[in-house]
């Protein structure tokens, strides 16, 4: 007689089919997360997400093709740029912790860096928690005081929408006094001290996502380990390819992405409410595909073009139902209950709508303003002559 599935186990088996058979999973990664966090009411990608599917092979069998992603070149030269940061033991990195992190604590001389080698995503965060911990007691006490560990790759677990996301940030370090610090190491320059706000902005969301995930193994511990919320920022310096460091406060970007994560809807429950045979395979006819897309709501935001791979297609359906989404959120929060751009026209038009209600009667305003400046526009052109007083 079979025995019964888990709970956990009949979801991980909806997501298989979700996502088609034999086709395997593509995991979620801390840009990801942070995307998903910035637009926790859309259901699709919660659903895409959660369930593994490869979304820019999605959209391009959709005929939405993504532009989404970081080129090629990009990459090479951001590996490039973080081994060398990692050489020699990483101890240009360690000495950048210090210098900018923790400068009263003993110089980082020989440094643990432990091997987290292990079997799978589950079986390497089990390690890293253990190496973890290891590195925490002896830095301590129990062990050698004082001594520095540098966790290169380690994976972290991070529970999403009640579904476990594994994340692997670029290094963690663990000081002297015990306390954890993230490091992002990124191949954008730093120019006179300062990089790009919005590159920096980027990074610190992603930072944020390792911090929440690094506070959940904490939080198994006793006594409870002190996660820094100033990550370490490592970038080229000036136009070389030397690396300079900036510590970077990530509380706010912490405190925000763990709300919106808390937000998001169960991904269990988004499963249970589609159709029976609902599946994303990107080898499916269009059509099927389309309607198995189309089964899901959606958020579309034009912020949405920078961080999704099927925004194209979003913003297409979008438009098509007239949303006033797709004119931004700042728009559509303005707009009160007014969903669609053809109900924002006849509210304007005076043709529907409240009079009494606030958006109504500042659209019926602007509609008056803008047809007086017409008016004045064309009379203009037809040779009138506004006398001056």
């Amino acid at each position: 007689m079979p025995r019964p599935r888990t709970r956990g186990t009949g979801l991980r088996h909806r997501l298989a089919e979700l996502r088609g058979p034999d086709v395997p999973a593509k995991a979620l990664d801390a840009r990801a997360l942070a995307a998903l966090a910035a637009n926790p009411g859309c259901r699709r990608r919660a659903i895409l997400d959660g369930a593994g599917v490869d979304k820019a092979a999605l959209a391009g069998a959709l005929g939405s093709p993504s532009a989404f992603g970081q080129s090629q070149f990009a990459l090479v030269r951001g590996n490039a740029f973080e081994a060398k940061v990692k050489a020699d033991g990483g101890t240009e990195l360690l000495r950048l912790v210090h210098e900018k992190l923790d400068p009263t604590a003993e110089p980082p001389a020989d440094a643990r860096v432990p091997d987290l080698t292990a079997t799978g995503p589950e079986g390497r965060t089990a390690r890293t928690a253990l190496v973890l911990r290891e590195a925490t007691e002896t830095a301590t006490g129990t062990g050698t005081p004082g001594a520095w560990t540098l966790l290169d790759h380690p994976m972290l677990a991070l529970d999403v929408a009640g579904s476990p996301a594994f994340l692997e940030p670029d290094a963690v370090v663990v000081h002297p006094d015990g306390g954890w610090t993230v490091v992002e190491i990124k191949s954008f320059p730093m120019l006179d001290g300062s990089a790009d706000p919005s590159k920096v902005g980027a990074a610190a969301r992603q930072a944020a996502v390792y911090v929440l995930a690094l506070e959940e193994v904490a939080a198994r511990l006793d006594p409870v380990p002190e996660v820094r919320h100033r990550i370490l920022l490592v970038c080229p310096k000036d136009f070389s390819n030397l690396p300079t460091a900036s510590a970077v406060d990530v509380r706010k970007q912490r405190a925000v992405t763990r709300r919106q994560l808390a937000r998001l809807t169960r991904i269990e429950d988004i499963a249970r409410a589609l159709p029976e045979g609902t599946c994303f395979s990107p080898g499916l006819p269009a059509d099927r595909l389309a309607d198995a897309v189309e089964s899901v709501p959606a958020t579309y935001a034009p912020e949405c073009l920078s961080a999704c791979e099927l925004a194209f297609h979003c913003r297409a359906r979008s438009r098509e139902d007239g949303a006033v989404t797709s004119l931004g959120r700042a728009v559509r929060a303005e707009l009160g209950g007014l969903s669609t751009v053809e109900d924002v026209l006849a509210a304007a038009r005076g043709e529907a709508g409240d009079p009494d209600d606030p958006a109504v009667a500042a659209l019926r305003r602007a509609a008056r303003l803008r047809a007086e400046a017409l008016g004045a526009t064309a009379g203009l052109a037809g040779g009138e002559v506004l006398a001056c007083p």
